[in-house]
């Protein structure tokens, strides 16, 4: 079989594929430790010995936030912990199959370009994966796109385009050491803590329990929330132009954003009359994983 890691910080997932027909022969799903490293590899090796109960490994592919650098640390990722260790060696020691990695929206991306939200795409497609934190996979010509530096998709750490304080909030220093990025705003984090910040404590199904009551600050907040993904989508659009947009992660499961984020996508392109689509993903919490065990197949 081949393996595919979904890894969050939340929980990790990992399912075990046939190599022949894809179909899926065990998923399992183990929570992510985060307090040491040490305790966050033995939570990855764990889901790993136990697929291998099931049958025979021929390679992993690990969907994980962050990047790895030109000297194999993990980078970016905003399970800080990770940051600065050799991840891939760590995690290889001791196994003997083909390994590949990629940030977890590179994942989402594949597999909904595969066959999912994305499989209508006839050149390009854009994932975005709006939970925990923000990130982003690009595949060009049915390929993933990583870069010189493999921080293609890194979109949730360029600035939040046209920020205002007086409309998005108070200024906001990332975790990266950047100001304003955009995973403060679009993430479900940020979701939560711009409402927060201005209205009262809540969490992301408790402004949206409020939304659907009727309740004016809520109602104004996923306005605001999608506008602000909005300018985000336009940025991409202006830059790379693909055929479709797909959001993945926890907020993405909010049905009410999809048709604010199309009717709001224009205001912020060069042309206003651009065509793009933004949807929801096709597998849900499976396509991190999916994409994952795909990963091989990208050489």
């Amino acid at each position: 079989m081949i393996l595919g890691l979904d890894i969050g910080g939340t929980k990790i997932e990992g399912v075990g594929l046939d190599s022949v027909t894809f179909e899926t022969l065990v998923t399992l799903r183990n929570v992510t430790h985060t307090e040491t490293y040490e305790g966050f590899l033995l939570s990855v090796r764990s889901v790993i010995d136990e697929v291998a109960k099931h049958g025979n490994i021929e390679s992993i592919g690990i969907g994980c936030c962050g990047s790895v650098d030109k000297a194999g640390l993990m980078q970016g990722a905003n399970l800080v912990i990770l940051n600065g260790q050799n991840f891939i060696g760590d995690i290889t020691k001791n196994i003997n199959v083909p390994v590949a990695i990629a940030n977890d929206a590179d994942c989402l991306a594949l597999s909904e370009f595969k066959d999912g939200a994305a499989k209508e795409a006839q050149n390009s497609c854009v994932a975005i994966i709006i939970g925990t934190g923000c990130g982003s996979g690009l595949i060009v010509h049915n390929k993933l796109v990583t870069g010189l530096n493999n921080l293609g998709g890194e979109l949730g750490h360029n600035p939040l385009p046209n920020y205002l304080a007086e409309v998005d909030g108070s200024e906001v220093l990332c975790y990266c050491g950047s100001k304003n990025c955009t995973e403060a705003f679009v993430s479900g984090t940020g979701f939560a803590r711009t409402f927060s910040a201005k209205y009262h404590q809540a969490n992301s199904k408790e402004i949206m329990h409020q939304y659907k009551q009727g309740d004016s600050q809520a109602v104004a907040h996923l306005d605001l929330y999608c506008d602000q993904l909005a300018r985000v989508c336009a940025n991409i659009v202006n830059f790379v132009d693909p055929d479709v947009i797909v959001l993945g992660g926890g907020i993405s499961n909010i049905d009410e954003i999809y048709p604010l984020l199309n009717a709001k996508l224009n205001q912020y392109t060069f042309t206003k009359n651009t065509v793009t689509k933004i949807v929801k993903n096709v597998y849900g919490d499976s396509s991190g994983v999916r994409g994952a065990a795909f990963l091989h197949l990208q050489g």
